[in-house]
């Protein structure tokens, strides 16, 4: 009678792995992981980890992913996200033209990837920090994408653009998202306390992904 019980809850779980590919929580000895990481088999049931060492990695804002959007191209959302704080050569007011310790011009920001863009978001957050900057910009609105307010706001629907542009532009990237069928997309890194709902690009995906779903499987 426990043996049957058992196979009975066991079914869900069996019918579920099979149902996607099992790299997706290919084991990773846990002494290789980074510091930040959360390893693909860290999922709980119905879970699935955007992890960079299997091919849904491409979903991170890191990703060599190219987009144009408004008329703009970036190398990745990351490039993008991180472009933002540099001065808008676009906009002679820029108050941000005053200051001379920009490591990078934004353009050189758009066109990065990954850790590189990351790298020249942190070195753009100490200059921040220094002069007591807030507000990053998207043309000509300025905004304080962290305020949890009307930047947050605008910051969210700014990068879920950016996440569709990147959906659409990039061959395939559809139909794998729609291949996680009603798995509950999963960062591969513990998030900050207190971030924006523009940070969880996990979930921004889920909600595009509703938008093409025809059913779970």
């Amino acid at each position: 009678m426990k043996a049957l019980l058992l196979i009975t809850l066991l079914v869900p779980f069996i019918t579920l792995a099979e149902s996607y590919p099992r790299e997706w929580w290919i084991e990773i000895p846990r002494e290789e992981a980074a510091s930040w990481e959360i390893l693909p088999q860290d999922a709980k049931p119905g879970e699935v980890i955007l992890s960079k060492r299997t091919e849904l990695g491409i979903f991170s804002n890191f990703g060599a992913t190219p987009f144009v959007l408004d008329g703009k191209y970036f190398a990745s959302v990351e490039g993008l996200w991180q472009s933002i704080k540099y001065p808008d050569p676009t906009i002679p007011q820029d108050s941000r033209h005053e200051i001379k310790d920009w490591p990078f011009t934004r353009k050189a920001v758009e066109n990065m990837v990954g850790t590189d863009a990351k790298k020249a978001g942190n070195l753009a957050n100490k200059i921040y920090s220094q002069y007591r900057l807030k507000d990053v910009n998207w043309g000509e609105h300025f905004f304080d994408y962290v305020d949890h307010a009307e930047g947050s706001a605008y910051h969210y629907d700014l990068i879920k653009r950016a996440l569709r542009a990147k959906l659409d532009q990039t061959p395939g990237l559809w139909d794998l998202l729609l291949k996680t069928g009603c798995l509950t997309l999963k960062p591969d890194h513990k998030p900050g306390p207190n971030e924006p709902a523009s940070y969880r690009y996990y979930e921004i995906y889920m909600e595009l992904r509703v938008e093409r779903q025809t059913g779970c499987h």
